[in-house]
């Protein structure tokens, strides 16, 4: 039975565990060659020998996505063992959680560092060897798969870091689709909630895996077959969306979105901003709840 991605070539960061070994075992399955990116070089290789055991075709690449000039020796790696790219996961990241007023520079950067540049370096060198296939009359079928988070979209208290690192990649996501649709790149991102090790400790209560034989809705791999449906060309018509993903749930985020407002058709005295408030207080449909409030 033919596989939904045969012939595709995925690139998947932090794919040593978790979410990213969940994606890169299902995209195998489903007929895709995949470049197993993980900063622990025995981590990848542990998922690449699952993959090669079960039939499938992948590499290992350790290259830092955090680099430029690494980050292109990823995509390069991929088209030296299988020809040509498909899609990018990025799905590497950390936490350095604290509250805000213990929060030091380093923890600040670190997490922007992975996040939020580790999203651009990989995927700017992938759109434009896309981009550069459009110029010269190639078909394209580019495919980036962004992570974002509950706490990138609410907010959550002690994350604050991570809050705005997984914000920006909702907001990257956005203008990535608005400009790629041209050279026929889609940009999608996921919000997951699944059992990993970024996510166990915190909320191992509510995660803990059944014992009853139930379905386990916190199991990373209930976020795979979104992911490879996504790097998939059945979803060229989907761009610039956020997809919540949780068990069996796919939900669609609903952005910030302007508001009719309160218009006085001059400019306002600083006074009048009171009443003005409170009539905007009134008309507005509050936000979710930060997590942990």
């Amino acid at each position: 039975m033919a596989g939904i991605c045969d012939g595709r070539v995925v690139i998947i960061t932090g794919a040593g565990g978790g979410l990213g070994r969940e994606y890169a075992l299902l995209f195998a399955k489903q007929g895709a060659s995949v470049v197993i990116n993980d900063i622990n070089p025995q981590a990848a290789g542990r998922t690449v020998g699952e993959i090669t055991a079960a039939g499938g075709k992948a590499i290992a690449n350790s290259n830092d996505i955090t680099n430029y000039e690494q980050s292109a020796l990823i995509v390069k790696a991929a088209l030296e063992a299988f020809g040509d790219l498909h899609v990018v996961v990025n799905n590497a990241g950390i936490c350095r959680d604290r509250m805000f007023v213990s929060l030091s520079e380093q923890d600040w950067d670190e997490v922007m560092r992975v996040h939020l540049k580790g999203h651009f370096c990989i995927s700017s060198h992938a759109c434009n060897y896309w981009r550069q296939q459009a110029k010269d009359g190639k078909p394209v079928s580019g495919r980036i798969i962004n992570t974002s988070s509950g706490a990138g979209l609410q907010g959550a208290v002690g994350q604050s870091n991570y809050s705005a690192a997984k914000g920006g990649i909702a907001s990257l996501t956005l203008v990535q689709a608005a400009e790629l649709r041209r050279y026929n790149i889609t940009a999608n991102a996921l919000a997951p909630s699944a059992r990993t090790g970024m996510t166990e400790n915190v909320f191992a209560e509510m995660m803990k895996k059944p014992t009853d034989g139930s379905f386990d809705r916190y199991d990373a791999a209930n976020v795979a077959p979104l992911v490879v449906w996504l790097g998939s060309e059945a979803s060229g018509h989907v761009t610039g969306r956020v997809f919540e993903v949780e068990g069996g749930r796919i939900g669609i985020c609903d952005g910030w979105r302007s508001t009719a407002g309160v218009d006085k058709q001059a400019r306002w005295e600083p006074a009048e901003i009171t009443a003005a408030m409170g009539e905007l207080l009134a008309q507005e449909v509050p936000a979710q709840k930060v997590f942990g409030t």
